[in-house]
């Protein structure tokens, strides 16, 4: 997939409380219809899915969006260590990104967050200031203990490879960030409050009440149905009378592959969802 012609991506720093944050404007081509705030995802799927960030940047700029990315604290060329980074400095650095765009543009802000991204779009919109016009996830990780483990267990393989002490299991790494240690996983350093706030990370409780939410999941064929996990939890939100769209699209976890993966289909249909009137959804 080319990228979309247009103006290119202005970069900046944002400056925030303690430091900066490094950012990516793409300014929307002809009249700006709106804007968008990328959130992204959680340690190494942050570098493998930036082709297709930047991909969808560019699609919804030339349809007249202003996009913003931002690396959050500790993580791309923002400041700070991994290793220093909160779940709740991550949260005021979406809040500036939000008040940026909002001065900036003054337009409907849409949220679009990727894996646990996903799930910090939506604890931000919770509590923001002013309310998201949508939010659109992206394969989104809800489940914190999920998320740690999947993440603790890259320790886990690591240490079996290199012939470590092959004993500590994510139980014992969790006993150790129990115990206030810092680990190193896999290159980053995972604090025991940042943790803690992922393992407590629970759908039920990141519920979008008055916002539209469009959910993207991908599948290897288009009569795939939804996980269990997320039928459950889109099920739960329409029941709290939250609109929300769930649709499969076919394509590869890109966040996850060992090679650059684009997903064609997803740009697009987020195009579309994007477009479409928020009481459409």
């Amino acid at each position: 997939m080319t990228l979309a012609s247009g103006p290119a991506a202005v970069p900046f720093f944002l400056p925030v409380d303690g430091g900066q944050r490094f950012c990516l404007f793409h300014p929307a081509v002809g009249d700006c219809r709106g804007a968008v705030l990328y959130v992204h995802p959680f340690a190494e799927e942050l570098n493998r899915s930036r082709r297709m960030a930047a991909l969808q940047a560019r699609a919804l700029a030339a349809q007249g969006y202003g996009v913003l990315q931002i690396d959050l604290h500790g993580c791309g060329d923002s400041s700070g260590d991994f290793g220093d980074a909160r779940w709740e400095t991550w949260r005021r650095d979406l809040a500036s990104a939000h008040a940026w765009l909002d001065t900036r543009l003054a337009q409907p802000i849409t949220l679009l967050g990727l894996r646990l991204g996903a799930a910090l779009a939506l604890d931000f919109a919770r509590t923001a200031a002013k309310a998201p016009a949508r939010i659109v996830l992206w394969q989104p990780a809800l489940s914190g203990p999920s998320v740690l483990a999947q993440f603790l267990r890259l320790r886990v393989a690591n240490d079996m490879l290199s012939g470590g002490d092959t004993r500590l299991g994510t139980a014992a790494l969790r006993a150790a960030l129990a115990r206030g240690e810092t680990l190193e996983i896999a290159g980053y350093d995972l604090h025991p409050e940042l943790a803690q706030a992922i393992d407590a990370l629970d759908a039920a409780l990141l519920t979008p009440h008055k916002i539209p939410v469009h959910w993207f999941e991908l599948a290897t064929a288009p009569d795939r149905p939804l996980t269990a996990a997320a039928s459950s939890t889109v099920e739960r939100w329409r029941r709290a009378r939250v609109l929300v769209q769930a649709r499969q699209v076919v394509g590869q976890p890109f966040w996850s592959t060992q090679e650059i993966t684009e997903c064609p289909a997803l740009v697009a249909a987020t195009c579309e969802a994007i477009q479409e009137p928020v009481d459409a959804v």
